[in-house]
This record gives structure tokens, sequence and C-alpha cells, in this order.
């Protein structure tokens, strides 16, 4: 059964000897991040990578509160929290979906019944507020007061207290679907944050959509567009805009909903690459094999999970921005700083005794290694379904998802490595990799060793390296600009004469398979350890 709420996960935890209660007294700042980043750390390397889920019982300067930190910093804990046991079979699950079978008989048909039932029953449902756990404690306008909260410094140059692992909802001005995204967020003061919105998400086109609404002035609105989420550039800052086109937009609000403390497959929902018509909502309820209890918030016209720790409301006022970070980042690197929409808090409703959610983001592996390497096994089969001929990829923690991919392919003709560059680059937030590696489908993509020795001997580099313009990754602070830079496609496949090789191609060393099952036979005997 689907865990209700963080509180479940956290007894499965417990009962999995996958926690550790920590009743030391640890401060917020600094001291929780450093514990996590070591725990994360652990077995390095090994099948037993990843240390354990940690539960800060004693918090510096908050009496009673708890975190919770590195609840996904293993694949045991991935498998866990997606109550699977191999990530790969869920990834069957989205295959099944994408491509069943067709019926050729009506018994056929009969079969297949069951199977959409089950996709109906993922869909969302919204409970009364007297039900909704989330709403045990309501504070309204004054009350409100984010310090209340034990949000976590996480590196020492950022720029204050970042909300890490927060589930972002917003809504589609035009056709009311909903988004849930994962955009860290500055604590500013007691009632404000900052709202790390990269100009090629999903809720940053959503304010694009709210401006496109408001303003009258074209031109002015398309500068709004390009400076209100993801940074601001000389040509498109406020100052750039007439005021009286400024003073249309000024005021006008959309609103947002923050949950942070869900259910493990809901705040793994929000990071996925999600198609477009797709809420999050649903594919939490198909990890779950349940569906979403939601429920109304208080202040904004937001559906929100009924079982979360914390709910926060409010909005941002379109046009208003403010400098946010510096930021340490999963890059390994801080990010820097930059200005960005501005989330002002409303009303914040919690459970009793709420449990708060943190991670902490730095040099890999850290915990969310495991979160991105969950999310390239599930999602692989969307990937084929728009390239059928991609047989695995691997996104190298050390890579940090967005900076390299390794693809394996079936090649059918000349040409066709570039293709699949092509393609990966044209394919929603794949267009920020940086570095595609595409080999041949006898190469073992997850064996590291081998796609370096597949790279090394097969490339021209002159011939095989192929060069691109186009976006990239706000975080990438090697960029000739914020948010636009060069790309590379490596071909590492084998070349065939309709591609100009006209010189013989050698074949790979493998021993004889009579031989080898022979030596199986007798390994054993060799006393060879």
């Amino acid at each position: 059964m689907a865990y209700n709420d963080l509180r479940e996960w956290i007894n499965e935890l417990h009962k999995a000897g996958e926690l550790k209660r920590i009743n030391i007294e640890v401060s917020t700042d600094l001291e929780m991040a450093e514990i996590a980043d070591r725990a994360a750390k652990m077995g390095k390397g090994t099948a037993k990578a990843g240390g354990p889920a940690l539960l800060f019982e004693n918090v510096k300067g908050h009496p009673g509160a708890r975190v919770l930190m590195n609840q996904f910093g293993s694949e045991r804990r991935m498998r866990l929290a997606l109550e699977t046991d191999s990530l790969d079979a869920i990834a069957d699950r989205i295959r099944l979906l994408l491509k069943p079978e067709t019926p050729s008989s009506l018994m056929d048909k009969l079969k297949m019944l069951p199977k959409l039932a089950e996709v109906g029953s993922f869909f969302p449902k919204v409970i009364s507020a007297k039900d909704a756990p989330c709403k045990q404690v309501i504070l309204r306008g004054d009350q409100v007061d984010l310090n209340r909260i034990p949000i976590l410094k996480t590196w020492p140059q950022d720029g204050g207290r970042f909300i890490t692992l927060p589930c972002v909802i917003t809504k589609d001005p035009h056709t009311g679907k909903r988004n849930v995204g994962m955009y860290r967020m500055q604590v500013y003061d007691g009632k404000t944050t900052g709202m790390h919105w990269q100009r090629q998400k999903v809720a940053a086109e959503h304010m694009r959509e709210r401006l496109r609404a408001t303003s009258e002035d074209a031109a002015a609105a398309v500068d709004l567009m390009a400076q209100t989420a993801g940074g601001t550039t000389a040509a498109s800052s406020p100052e750039s805009i007439p005021a009286a086109s400024l003073n249309k937009i000024r005021g006008q609000r959309m609103e947002v909903a923050v949950a942070i403390g869900a259910d493990p497959a809901t705040t793994f929902s929000a990071i996925v690459p999600a198609p477009p018509d797709v809420e999050e909502y649903l594919i939490a309820g198909f990890l779950r094999q349940k569906p979403l209890e939601l429920v109304k918030a208080e202040t904004v016209d937001l559906e929100v999970p009924a079982n979360a720790e914390y709910i926060l409301e409010g909005y941002v006022e379109l046009g208003e921005l403010r400098t946010e970070g510096p930021f340490g980042d999963h890059t390994g690197f801080y990010t820097m700083q930059d200005d960005y929409p501005v989330f002002h808090v409303t009303c914040m409703t919690h459970r009793k005794d709420p449990v708060y959610t943190a991670t902490i983001v730095g040099k890999p592996p850290m915990e969310d290694a495991w979160m991105g390497k969950a999310v390239e096994r599930i999602f692989l089969p969307l990937m084929q379904l728009t390239l059928p001929e991609i047989r695995d990829v691997n996104l190298p923690p050390e890579g940090v998802f967005h900076n390299l991919m390794i693809v394996s392919i079936r090649k059918s003709y000349a040409g066709h490595a570039r293709k699949v560059m092509n393609g990966i680059w044209a394919m929603g937030q794949a267009m920020f990799t940086k570095c595609i590696v595409v080999v041949d489908e006898d190469c073992d993509v997850q064996d590291v060793a081998e796609v370096v020795l597949r790279v090394t001997n097969n490339i021209d580099p002159e011939r095989d390296i192929q060069f691109t313009l186009g976006p990239v990754d706000s975080l990438d602070h090697a960029s000739r600009l914020p948010n636009y830079g060069s790309k590379m496609g490596i071909d590492a496949t084998r070349k065939w004469a309709a591609e100009g090789f006209n010189r013989p191609w050698p074949p790979m060393l493998t021993m004889d398979s009579k031989v080898k099952a022979k030596v199986d036979a007798i390994w054993s005997k060799l006393g060879i350890d």
C-alpha cells in the first residue's frame, strides 16, 4: 500500500533499518548540512553507498521541531520510497501504458479493461478540509512567520537560509493545468522568499502567460517576460521598460502554493520531466498506485497535498524582482546572485508537531544523485517513445545530470548518432544537456570504464565531435551568456563507409564462448579467489 504521508514513510525507514535518529542538539546553520553531506558520501563507490536517512530531533532554537534529511539518499531507499523491487519495473509499467498490445479479439479487449480502470484510479481526488491533516493549524496575516520553521543554511557563502525540498504549485492561467515543480526558495524574512524559477521552467512560463494576459503593450510584455524569471540582462531590466507599462503590471498577482513534507512519491514527482499534458499529481498517483488526496487551499485557488506537513500559500507580484543567492548548488560550485520573483506568504497551514524536510546539494554523490538516477531509469520509456533507437542512457552523478548524458543506440544509417543528439537537445528539459556521448548498443552505458574505452578508441576528434549553440542550464557558470551557450555531441559509434570511413574497422576482443563455458565449469576448482 502507498504511504499516506511522510510519517508512514519515516516509520518504514525505521523498520527497514534505514533511519538514524539524532538527539544531540544540532544547528540549522551549516551543522545539519555538514552531517548530511558526510552521511550521503558514506560507502562511496560500494553497494552500500548513501549512508542512512537522518531525523534530527533536537534542533537548536526550535524546541520540539524535527528535520528529515537524506531520505532518498541510496538506491535501496529510492526503491523503498517508490515501493518497488526495481526501478526498471516502474519503467516497464510505463511502457505498457505507452504501447499497449492491440487487442485482436473480444477477450483481449475485455482483458484491457482492468488496465484502463487502473489508470483512471490514479487521478487525484479532493477531500474535505476537515479531513486534511495539513490544516490542523492555520495561520494567517501577522501570524505567518517563516522563522518558526527550521529552515537550513547549507553552505558558508549562501545568501541566507533556503527551502530546498519544496513542491511549488502553480496553475496555467489559460488551461487550468496544475504544475508541481521543485525550485529552491531563499528566505528573506518571515513572510517573503525568493522563487528560483529558471526561465525555461514551467512555473516561469505560467508567469509569462499571466504577463501576456495583463500587459496591453506587447513590446513591454516581451521585455518583462524575458526578465521575470531566471535573471535579468541589460536589455530586459526594469529600467528599460516604460513606466506606464510597468504601472499596468504592478499589483497584478499570480497565486502560488508550496507543500513541504509530502509523501515520498509526491515529493519525487516534483522533479520528474513530466510530459506537457500530464500533471505531476497524476504521476504521483501512478507511482503510488493510489490517488493522491488534495484539499483546497485556504487563501488561493489551488489544490494542495492534504497530508503534507506544511503548506505555504501566497502570490508573486508580476514585475517584482529581488536579488537571490549565492547558493551552493549540485554542480559543486556556488550559483551566483541574480534577480528572481518574490513569493509573498499570506497563509501557512501545518500539521501538529510538523516534520520539516530538507536536502543539501553539492559535490556528488549526494542525495539528489539517487533521485536523478531514479528519474533516468523510470523515464527512459518516454525518451524511447520519441527516439525508439535508444537502448539505454546513463546520467552520471558527476556530470550533475544536465552536463553529461551517455546514450547507446541501435545504429541503422549514416549520421544516426547525430540525429539522436539533435533529438535529445529538442526534448524538454534534456535541451540543457551540455555533452552527449553516443555509443553502439553493445556498449553497457552504465559501465563508465567501458564507455571511456569506446570513446577514446572510436573517435577521430575533428570528424566525430559536433558543436551547437542553444539554451543551457541557468546553473552553468561557464557558458558565454546566462542561459545560452554551446553544447557538444560525441559520436563514438562504429563508423560506416556511408559516413566516409573506408578503412577496415577492427573487431573488439572477445573470448571463444566454448572456452569461457569450460573455464566457468572449473573456476571454483582453480583456487583463485
